[in-house]
């Protein structure tokens, strides 16, 4: 017996002990667990580096390890005087006709914060602008976390920008995601370093070798950004050049991002610092975060409240697709979804299907151009599957990178989280979901321009599909759940 048929005989045996473990001893979804069965038995080899590579979960230590640098949001505001409880928040305005929805973003640890003045960017090269502007004027503190932070002309500005706040004596932390800035090198953010500022890298790589990450399938997806205590940003903008409409292959780059400023920037600036304390083995007690101006006193900027909802693979609940659901299926009037990708989980769908029969107006807004073309292939498998309940879908003329969930009059969700598996169940995201009939309808009237640069389908517009498009849609389809 030669040395490969030892191997094949090996692989499959460690196959067929995957498969029982992921039966009997893992909790996961059974749409997961075929896709896997099926990618394990019909290309062992394949199945099995793919497997390793993509479908090993995280291990306990890790899981253990980012809940005990956690630091519950509850407790900061428990510190901070002058934010109003969550009894007032769910009598007070607009919150009153929603208590439902603020108590389950409550049990996951998000608190209700309001008089908040919120920004809405549709393009980068506005986000961008407002951004430079704000770490200039930083004072005290800058912390930054991108899934993309590219060593290119808009990653460039930006780096230059931070290295210069650092040499005065700012305090500086930067957090890249190993995967989403792979291409940037590691001298890139040393030049961060060697100002005074201070850099963490998200899942790094085995002995910091980029070809070797049995991590790189949970990427830290998120996008934040809190200058002194402040003002916050999060949304689906990166730093790179494409990200602001320099890129002659995915144009034009349509985009949500936010500007925060108000008691919310409490929830971003804790998100950032667990993922801080997660990279760095940072043991910083909350109360010196409290005494250097991290969560300065609140101040009333405007009306919006917010609540951040944030998930990750290190929680065995989703919270941001529970959060999507309990929105949907409350809906009276209507739900507008932007998102780059589709493939939602039987749940999402089962929520969808609720609100359209119920009469609600639902819309789903995808790209037109894909950015990858075996994802927007599975895309397109599901957008068949929810045209057929009567849900109006338009194609928009371009790339749309938008994360963005608005509902009736008063609701809207910005942020990283795309409606997909990867998002929902993979990645480490967040959102924030802003209670306000100012910015809902701000955001609808956004949606509805949109509309008229988009391409609206029905059923007839997939059946007219080539048959090996078909096909193709068929396989991604089958395989969604393991993206």
């Amino acid at each position: 017996m030669d040395w490969f048929s030892i191997c094949f005989i090996v692989v499959v045996c460690i196959n067929f002990l995957l498969m029982i473990s992921m039966v009997f001893l893992e909790k996961r979804k059974p749409e997961n667990i075929i896709a896997w069965l099926s990618a394990l038995t019909f290309l062992p080899i394949i199945g099995f580096l793919f497997y390793i590579v993509f479908g090993s979960g995280l291990s306990v230590r890790t899981r253990r390890m980012i809940k005990k640098k956690r630091i519950s949001e509850r407790d900061i505001i428990r510190n901070i005087k002058g934010i109003q409880t969550l009894e007032e928040a769910k009598v007070d305005g607009i919150l009153k006709d929603d208590q439902e929805l603020v108590s389950l973003c409550y049990s996951y640890g998000s608190y209700p914060l309001p008089g908040n003045d919120i920004k809405i960017y549709t393009n980068g090269s506005d986000k961008l602008a407002d951004l430079k502007k704000d770490l200039l004027n930083a004072k005290k503190s800058i912390n930054i976390e991108y899934y993309i932070f590219a060593n290119d002309k808009t990653g460039n500005d930006i780096m230059k920008i931070l290295c210069q706040k650092a040499s005065e004596g700012v305090d500086v932390k930067l957090i890249y995601d190993s995967i989403g800035s792979r291409k940037a090198p590691r001298r890139f953010f040393k030049k961060l370093e060697d100002a005074g500022g201070q850099v963490g890298e998200f899942f790094p790589p085995f002995m910091h070798i980029r070809l070797i990450n049995l991590k790189l399938n949970y990427r830290n997806h998120r996008k934040v950004v809190v200058v002194d205590g402040k003002i916050g940003y999060t949304g689906g903008i990166n730093i790179r050049n494409d990200h602001v409409g320099l890129d002659k292959k995915l144009k034009p780059w349509r985009d949500t991002h936010i500007r925060v400023e108000g008691a919310g920037v409490y929830a971003l600036q804790n998100i950032f610092l667990d993922d801080w304390r997660y990279c760095k083995n940072d043991n910083t007690p909350l109360r010196l975060y409290l005494e250097n101006g991290y969560f300065p006193s609140p101040s009333i900027k405007g009306n919006a409240t917010t609540q951040l909802v944030t998930s990750g693979p290190d929680s065995v609940v989703p919270k941001i697709l529970e959060t999507y659901v309990k929105m949907i299926t409350n809906a009276k009037k209507r739900v507008y979804i932007q998102t780059p990708y589709f493939i939602p989980d039987d749940v999402f769908i089962s929520a969808l299907r609720i609100a359209v029969k119920s009469g609600i107006d639902v819309r789903i807004m995808v790209p037109k151009i894909p950015d990858k073309k075996t994802v927007y292939l599975a895309t397109l498998s599901y957008l068949k599957e929810v045209a057929e309940l009567g849900i109006k879908i338009y194609l928009y003329n371009g790339f749309l990178h938008s994360k963005t969930l608005l509902v009736d009059d008063n609701k809207l969700s910005i942020g990283t989280c795309n409606t997909d598996n990867r998002s929902f169940r993979l990645n480490f995201e967040d959102t924030v979901i802003i209670y306000s009939k100012e910015l809902n309808k701000q955001h609808r009237d956004i949606f509805e321009d949109d509309i008229k640069h988009s391409q609206q389908v029905d059923l007839n517009y997939f059946k007219k599909k080539r048959w090996l498009t078909k096909i193709l849609q068929a396989i991604m389809h089958l395989f969604s759940a393991i993206f």
